[in-house]
């Protein structure tokens, strides 16, 4: 019996290994949410009505904006985006938000418009390089494509005449 006894609590080790190893495997695949930017309180956007309030009391309202336009002080943004990511691949947005606060020349709020995610551009690069347009050169191309080049007719340099049919000083 003393044997038996053992094996059970050997057993017990390692079953209490193995589920806590299951536990802290599991939990490095755990979702991971995100927010940045402005926290939007909807009450306190709506509550923001054009004609009616300035810079002064949105500024009141909302607080200071994520950033204003850079051509003149007419436009306010707020932005707001949450993100998801599982354990350790790149984080994607799932809702965004930016709040436009137009205003007019007088300083008065003249529009609030929301954009959403949908206005978002999704970007796919392929691979480590970027596809553009014209001649794909190889590496013997790039090394060797410029020889009887240098020195050509046309191409400008030391030689040759000047615009008088004189050398490079004129005479």
């Amino acid at each position: 019996m003393p044997q038996f006894s053992r094996h059970s609590r050997r057993g017990r080790l390692l079953i209490a290994v193995g589920l806590s190893a299951l536990l802290l495997g599991t939990s490095a695949c755990t979702r991971i949410r995100t927010h940045q930017g402005y926290q939007i309180d909807k009450l306190l956007v709506d509550s923001v009505q054009p004609g009616i309030d300035n810079r002064a009391s949105v500024e009141g309202t909302l607080g200071r904006p994520s950033f204003v336009s850079q051509f003149g002080e007419q436009d306010w943004y707020y932005v707001s985006r949450s993100m998801k990511s599982l354990a350790f691949s790149n984080p994607r947005p799932v809702e965004q938000t930016v709040l436009r606060v137009r205003f007019d020349p007088a300083g008065n709020v003249a529009a609030v418009d929301r954009i959403g995610l949908e206005q978002v551009a999704r970007i796919s690069p392929s691979g480590d390089k970027t596809p553009t347009l014209g001649r794909h050169r190889s590496l013997f191309d790039e090394i060797f494509g410029n020889i009887g080049a240098v020195g050509a007719g046309g191409m400008g340099g030391a030689s040759g005449s000047g615009p008088n049919g004189s050398g490079p000083n004129g005479s």
